[in-house]
């Protein structure tokens, strides 16, 4: 009884986790990418491909082979990005959410298992 109950409960983990992916990945060639899908007005964090820092932006526009944007809502420091050094872009309202959604999910897996442990007993 108690490796079904920790296989159901590692399913639904896994499930959660999946789920919850929060990225958009965008591919070596730069002609092929579309960044439409950017709010402005929205924060997003931005992965490098050369390994540097990643920023946070508040985003703007794009212009030309660039993502423009604003170091943060209260920080007016324009921000450029060239096209070519992005990895990926995540949306943090996203993944503050899916966040969220994997500790709800955790915490109910933890509560079927200590109940099915306090049942076999």
């Amino acid at each position: 009884m108690r490796a079904s109950v920790l296989l159901k409960s590692s399913l639904l983990t896994s499930l959660f986790v999946i789920s919850s992916c929060a990225t958009t990945k965008y591919t070596d060639d730069t002609a092929k990418n579309n960044y439409s899908n950017l709010e402005a007005g929205r924060m997003y964090t931005v992965m490098m491909k050369d390994g540097s820092k990643n920023q946070k932006i508040l985003f703007r526009n794009v212009d030309g082979n660039n993502l423009i944007g604003t170091a943060g809502k209260k920080d007016s420091t324009e921000v450029v990005i060239p096209k070519s050094n992005v990895a990926a872009v995540r949306d943090i309202r996203k993944a503050r959410t899916a966040a969220g959604a994997v500790v709800i999910g955790a915490a109910g897996v933890a509560a079927l298992v200590i109940s099915a442990s306090r049942a076999d007993n």
